[in-house]
């Protein structure tokens, strides 16, 4: 179970950096930088046309490889040791390995499509839900060997989420989806520079400013309500304010590039950087709250094992 959350925990922070990377390629506009694919220019490493736009864009899939890589491992432990594991484990990491399989075809699609705009904003879309699966995966695990810790020895464990807490984190989820889609729209068609220099496709623009009302509203609410829980759950709660925190800077981040029309590269990856560490709390809360709602934790039934 360590081991497994270890590479959980691990593969977390490779989709946090694939998504951060993948978004600096668009911004450096060197998502076709190799023009071919799988390959870049023929070779595993483009030595010869190696320049900044090239290695982003070549590291970026390096990065998606090794995930790939690493999932196909974890999936090969977790069928090994399937009888040892809660029964909802295998589940999740074969989706998680079906997830990557999605994003890998997708980013061939971008490239041969010649980044056309549908296609860009669905390769976001599987990393964001790949990011918020293995989140989730991730604290599931934690929790789970807390109950593992508690039969050996006696731990003092948060007592079951009441009904009324899990729709706020699917809730907050749906909101800021919604949103991170209608930036990757706004992004992939180059909306806003349009917007800037043309004045043309503003509505775009217009729609991702308005969509950050109801994504900070549903954070509110989320705090609010982990405001009223035990304070056991103080992990939930520190989650809970941790996005309004987030929010706040990104919603800061945000007004600072439209203040220099975007002329700030590093800017606009810290946007994206802050928008994935948003996905991957609200997978957190949500993982921890499935198992924390389900029957399986103490109080109710023992774990559910294979």
């Amino acid at each position: 179970m360590r081991l497994i959350q270890g590479i959980t925990s691990h593969l977390v922070v490779g989709v946090i950096a694939l998504i951060v990377i993948g978004g600096s390629t668009r911004v450096m506009e060197a998502g076709l930088a190799c023009p071919d694919w799988p390959l870049c220019y023929g070779s595993l490493l483009p030595g010869k046309q190696m320049n900044l736009q090239v290695f982003l864009e070549w590291f970026h899939r390096v990065d998606a490889f090794l995930i790939g890589l690493a999932l196909v491992a974890l999936n090969f432990i977790v069928v090994l040791r399937r009888s040892f594991l809660p029964r909802w484990l295998p589940w999740c990491t074969l989706t998680a390995l079906f997830l990557v399989a999605i994003q890998g075809a997708l980013g061939a699609l971008t490239v041969t499509s010649l980044l056309a705009s549908l296609s860009v904003t669905a390769h976001l879309g599987t990393a964001l839900v790949l990011l918020l699966h293995l989140c989730a995966t991730d604290q599931a695990l934690r929790c789970q060997r807390q109950i593992l810790d508690s039969a050996v020895v006696p731990l003092e464990l948060p007592p079951r989420l009441p009904s009324w807490w899990w729709p706020l984190p699917l809730m907050a989820m749906l909101a800021l989806l919604t949103q991170c889609l209608v930036g990757a729209l706004m992004a992939s068609q180059w909306a806003a520079d349009r917007c800037f220099d043309w004045g043309e496709s503003c509505s775009w623009l217009t729609n991702h400013r308005l969509m950050a009302y109801p994504v900070m509203f549903s954070f509110v609410i989320l705090a609010i309500g982990a405001a009223f829980l035990s304070s056991s759950h103080r992990i939930l709660k520190s989650f809970s304010f941790l996005l309004i925190a987030f929010g706040l800077g990104q919603v800061l981040i945000g007004r600072l590039n439209l203040i220099v029309n975007l002329d700030i590269p590093w800017l606009t990856i810290t946007h994206q950087l802050i928008a994935a560490l948003l996905v991957a709390l609200l997978g957190a809360a949500i993982g921890r709250t499935l198992l924390t709602s389900s029957s399986s934790w103490p109080g109710q039934e023992v774990a559910d094992f294979g």
